[in-house]
């Protein structure tokens, strides 16, 4: 008897979290939550017959049918023979056409696998392009990475001879969404590495979050490699020039024309041509925001005129109310404050960056550099000297363990500053015990670990 109660009430319950879009009879709730149960075992084949019952007969009971009848319905194409490949491949497109009619909300993720889909089973490229291009007009950020690289491939291919702009525009939206995605993923770790900072322990399932993140932020840094690598022939100085030089007239106070343009032109590294000035002059006027505000500051660092570059970058950080971006554009003083040889400041702005991003790898990396290169000017012997690579390896270690993008880069660091620290024969013949504090003088201040 207890028995029945406990199935009623799942039952009940399964009722009050399905569609509620058309009425749910007993059958169908019995074969929903049959096929449910097989499929947490991973059981298919036994789920098969209930799952296709529910597709056949109830197409909006929840849209758990798709999540999870996608699963079965490639699992069969994947143990069909070739004689019954046909009628698979013609299941999975109907699992995805369904959800699409039936659920027709966030689908970008969705034609993005269908894409995926159809290359693997090789659809023609225009059904592909097609499919591609519907998540891409949802939501860009939501692609998957392969589905993003080959759009923008497609799009290439498409527009080259004759209207190389659009791939700019669409490059420019891709890297946006890439952008949004990276920005996500750091939140998250973030909120992780903070934890652990504490002195707190990861759940299990806190860690297998924080390593998928992980991997999906090195997955994602590599699409605009990607992208970059699709649009290099397109993107040569030698061809920008004459086209933002005949095209600006028509858009000298369009501003999103004016900021991919700025953008492109930065990228690629054609700031010399006096055409690029010209243009960051027109995004500033035509839009006065902090990102034009960075902009304008590199052409005036760029100009040899550092002080007033130093004052538009703090501009775009008090406007910036994004704590990722105004870490980026304190980073960018930082290395502007390094390349001028004030230390100090620079390690501050760069501070300051980790503040609003924990994760950005690349201002530990710079502080780690910043005290490398004192080295020899923080030291009186030459153990001083050489303990001041432990406070660079310590930031190059932080850097390797908050930001999974910047990983690699920091291991080489920390092989490097490994070399230079101080060894046991150098530590003994000082007589100090490993693990004791040391300070460090000068600018540096900090206080290590004898190795």
């Amino acid at each position: 008897m207890r028995k029945l109660g406990f199935l009623i009430v799942c039952l009940l319950f399964s009722y009050s979290v399905v569609s509620a879009q058309e009425p749910v009879n007993e059958e169908a709730m019995i074969k929903y939550n049959l096929f449910k149960g097989d499929y947490k075992s991973k059981n298919y084949e036994a789920a098969y017959e209930n799952w296709l019952w529910c597709l056949d007969n109830a197409p909006k009971l929840s849209v758990n049918i798709y999540k999870l009848g996608i699963t079965i319905a490639k699992d069969r194409l994947k143990k069909a023979s070739e004689a019954d490949k046909p009628a698979a491949i013609a299941l999975v497109q109907r699992v995805y056409d369904q959800r699409i009619l039936h659920y027709p909300k966030d689908l970008a993720k969705v034609y993005s696998d269908y894409a995926s889909f159809m290359v693997a089973n090789n659809f023609s490229s225009e059904e592909i392009f097609a499919t591609l291009k519907k998540s891409y007009d949802i939501d860009p950020s939501k692609m998957g990475v392969k589905s993003m690289y080959r759009f923008f491939q497609m799009v290439t291919e498409q527009n080259k001879d004759e209207n190389v702009q659009f791939i700019f525009d669409t490059y420019d939206v891709l890297v946006k969404g890439v952008e949004n995605k990276l920005n996500y993923y750091s939140t998250k770790l973030d909120k992780y590495s903070a934890k652990e900072e504490a002195g707190n322990v990861l759940s299990s399932k806190e860690k297998s979050l924080k390593k998928a993140y992980e991997n999906n932020s090195r997955a994602m840094a590599q699409v605009v490699v990607g992208l970059d690598k699709t649009i290099m022939d397109l993107s040569t100085c030698d061809r920008l020039i004459p086209l933002y030089t005949k095209d600006m007239p028509a858009n000298v106070g369009n501003a999103a024309w004016l900021k991919s343009a700025v953008n492109m032109m930065y990228k690629k590294k054609c700031t010399e041509d006096p055409l690029y000035d010209k243009l960051v002059e027109a995004y500033v006027a035509a839009e006065p925001s902090p990102e034009a505000s960075v902009f304008y500051a590199g052409m005036l660092v760029k100009n040899n005129n550092i002080e007033k570059a130093k004052e538009y970058f703090w501009k775009a950080v008090e406007q910036e109310q994004d704590p990722f971006k105004k870490a980026g554009y304190l980073y960018k003083i930082a290395q502007i404050l390094k390349k001028n040889g004030h230390k100090d400041k620079a390690r501050k702005a760069a501070l300051e960056a980790i503040k609003n991003k924990r994760s950005m790898g690349e201002a530990y990396l710079l502080i780690a550099s910043l005290y490398a290169s004192s080295a020899n000017s923080c030291g009186s012997s030459e153990f001083e000297k050489r303990m001041v690579y432990v406070a660079a390896l310590d930031m190059a270690k932080t850097a390797a363990a908050v930001d999974p993008i910047n990983r690699k880069r920091a291991e080489k660091y920390i092989k490097s500053y490994k070399a230079s620290a101080p060894d046991k024969k150098a530590i003994f013949t000082e007589g100090l015990e490993s693990g004791s504090p040391h300070k460090i003088g000068c600018w540096i201040g900090v206080t290590v670990k004898i190795p």
